[in-house]
């Protein structure tokens, strides 16, 4: 088991964060528990400004809010110097409620609703990233009724295979995202948006998908990327004034994943950027990038109570804990592997492999299978790594469970920076119409 940086073993073999006993933390606050470690996040976003502000100045970088959305989390990047890229209206809601600068905010998403849209151009947002026809045309409609012309980045599909799960994989031939350059859909569709007068052609968006450990998957988009702009110059007269690379750097999940640090991945689209733009003698672009995964996902750890301890002779030991697909639905959905320790024994050698199920009335509720750990009690306090990305922002209220509250820790301190919900937060947007009450 190869600890996180946010993460030591004290004296007495008990895990921290942060500088926070685990243990302590999930007595104060109580399980499950999400906790998220503030210099991990902006150590991370320092070094992605760091190296583009000696690379190549003229970048931006939008934190991929995606991955954890919550006033915090904004109020952190903004302050390390950070845009946002957002995919719904309430984390364009939400990112703009922290103070983040609408003119540093990229607007994503493949169905976009006209409400959402119009929130977009009257807060003026950077860009709007269009994804659809239908996108554009509304969009057009709704900036001409506000008096605005609207930046837009127009996703297109490059058609590179990133080796990753086939649903985080966005450039695939099929895929819902974009407009694919091979079949000169995006060709056609930009070229036309100059007969959309209140929208104004800003730049290109490609995300070829996530969870990437590879660099040759990056440098051809960049390839294919550049090549798309130079064919856009001398077909249609357009110069693409933002390209915008999205991101997709790998992170450590368990041992077996092999990530490259962030930077490299960086340092290798700038080289080849560079390369690129000489050789096509191509006007160099702002670039942007959206890393999400890798600023957060490393810095989150969830605590979890053991309940029952369950042993199938023969065949399988569970243990299950008090939390489940509900607050990480990723194994169900991905299939997706962590690494773990017991929290008051995080030194101790593992003594036998058991399976971590969920509390949920579902047989797939599992998060992590066939995990080495020392010998397993009920009331142990688990601690899962890396759930920093796309853990609390996938969460439910399946089997009616709580979203559990997110603590941020840093050199020793804790604060709330999600609240707990209670029962009757849960059940406080229910309604039961009269009418109910008037049958016998």
């Amino acid at each position: 088991m190869k600890l996180r940086d946010t993460l030591d073993i004290d004296e007495k073999g008990r895990l921290r964060i942060g500088g926070c006993d685990c243990v302590a933390l999930a007595e104060q606050y109580g399980t499950p528990l999400y906790v998220m470690d503030e210099t991990h996040i902006r150590n991370m976003c320092r070094g992605y400004i760091r190296l583009l502000q000696e690379k190549y100045p003229n970048a931006t970088v939008a934190y991929a809010s995606k991955a954890f959305s919550t006033l915090a989390i904004y109020e952190i990047v903004r302050q390390e110097g950070l845009g946002a890229d957002v995919v719904s209206g309430c984390e364009l809601y939400t990112a703009l409620k922290a103070g983040m600068p609408a003119d540093k905010i990229y607007f994503h998403g493949n169905n976009k609703s006209p409400a959402e849209l119009a929130l977009a151009v009257r807060e003026g947002v950077h860009a709007v990233v269009v994804d659809s026809l239908y996108e554009i045309d509304v969009l057009n409609v709704i900036a001409g009724k506000a008096g605005a012309v609207q930046n837009v980045l127009v996703r297109v599909n490059p058609g590179i295979d990133a080796h990753t799960h086939r649903f985080i994989q966005t450039t695939r031939p099929d895929s819902k995202f974009g407009f694919s350059i091979a079949d000169g859909t995006a060709q056609e569709v930009i070229c036309g948006l100059s007969e959309k007068k209140n929208l104004r052609f800003a730049g290109l968006h490609c995300h070829i998908g996530s969870q990437i450990f590879e660099l040759k998957p990056f440098a051809l988009a960049v390839d294919k990327m550049t090549d798309f702009m130079e064919r856009l110059f001398v077909t249609c007269g357009l110069t693409v004034e933002e390209l915008n690379l999205g991101g997709g750097y790998g992170v450590t999940y368990t041992d077996e994943d092999k990530p490259l640090a962030p930077w490299q991945y960086v340092d290798a689209i700038v080289e080849q950027l560079t390369a690129c733009l000489q050789k096509k003698k191509i006007a160099p672009p702002k670039l942007v990038l959206e890393p999400g995964r890798s600023i957060v996902g490393e810095a989150g750890i969830t605590l979890y109570t053991v309940g029952a301890v369950k042993e199938i002779k023969g065949l399988k030991k569970y243990i299950a804990v008090d939390g489940g697909m509900f607050e990480n639905p990723r194994y169900a959905l991905y299939q997706s592997k962590y690494d773990a320790a017991i929290a008051d024994r995080a030194n101790q050698p593992p003594a036998e492999t058991v399976t971590v199920a969920g509390k949920c009335c579902e047989s797939g509720d599992i998060l992590i299978e066939d995990i080495r750990l020392p010998s397993v009690r009920s009331g142990d306090v688990l601690a899962v790594f890396t759930t920093g990305a796309y853990n609390y922002s996938m969460a439910s209220n399946y089997n009616r469970n709580a979203v559990p509250p997110v603590v941020l820790v840093q050199n020793g301190e804790s604060d709330y920076i999600v609240k707990p919900q209670s029962y009757e937060d849960i059940v406080a947007r229910d309604a039961i119409p009269a009418r109910l009450g008037e049958r016998k």
